[in-house]
């Protein structure tokens, strides 16, 4: 949240990007988050929290949707590098999100992969719609909560390390106008200092 706020003020220290870093991490890398997040062109994780080489695994795909692929990765982050955060990173203005409150109103699916995408993100629309709060913000903030879920619920390796205490699963939602990134969902202990923003937290 440090680098986070560099960024919103731009004055970025752009950490850990010169030479010794880069031969350092040459044999061995260690990063301390996995970063899990769209595949939008505006949100680069290691831009929006200043961070450098090293720092973060990131693994992104349209609409921060979960599959085999992206639990195997998140889960290789987790087992072999030792990372002890997975952040989940939403945000507004969201392609998959605003194609998916299109499907459910018209009844119309999109053609090729990006049904499948839609599929995905389906879920959270049906939800917050149940709950008469049909927006495309409170889609994506339900996606964000949704997606730390089924990360704790669908890997046995990411949940027994959440049941030890050795990790933590952040949901954050990232505004594309002022580069603010929100907590908004948590699972896991990640100390008894941070504020979640209208979310919730499961410890």
């Amino acid at each position: 949240m440090a680098g986070n706020a560099r960024f919103m003020a731009d004055e970025r220290a752009h950490p850990h990007q010169d030479m010794d870093v880069r031969h350092r991490l040459a044999q061995k890398q260690a990063p301390f988050a996995v970063f899990f997040g769209c595949g939008d062109s505006r949100v680069a994780a290691e831009i929006i929290f200043d961070q450098g080489l090293g720092d973060l695994f990131v693994v992104r795909t349209a609409g921060h949707v979960v599959d085999f692929s992206v639990l195997g990765s998140i889960e290789f982050g987790v087992g072999n590098l030792g990372s002890p955060l997975i952040v989940v990173l939403g945000h507004d203005s969201c392609g998959a999100v605003a194609a998916a409150i299109a499907s459910a109103r018209s009844g119309q699916m999109p053609k090729g992969y990006v049904r499948d995408i839609v599929e995905r993100v389906t879920p959270s629309v049906f939800a917050v719609a149940q709950r008469g709060e049909l927006t495309p913000e409170s889609v994506e903030r339900e996606h964000v909560r949704v997606t730390c879920e089924l990360l704790y619920e669908r890997s046995m390796i990411i949940q027994d390390a959440v049941d030890a205490g050795s990790l933590a699963i952040v949901g954050c939602e990232y505004r594309l106008v002022d580069g603010a990134a929100h907590l908004v969902h948590v699972i896991g202990d990640v100390g008894d200092e941070v504020e979640v923003s209208d979310g919730d937290s499961r410890i």
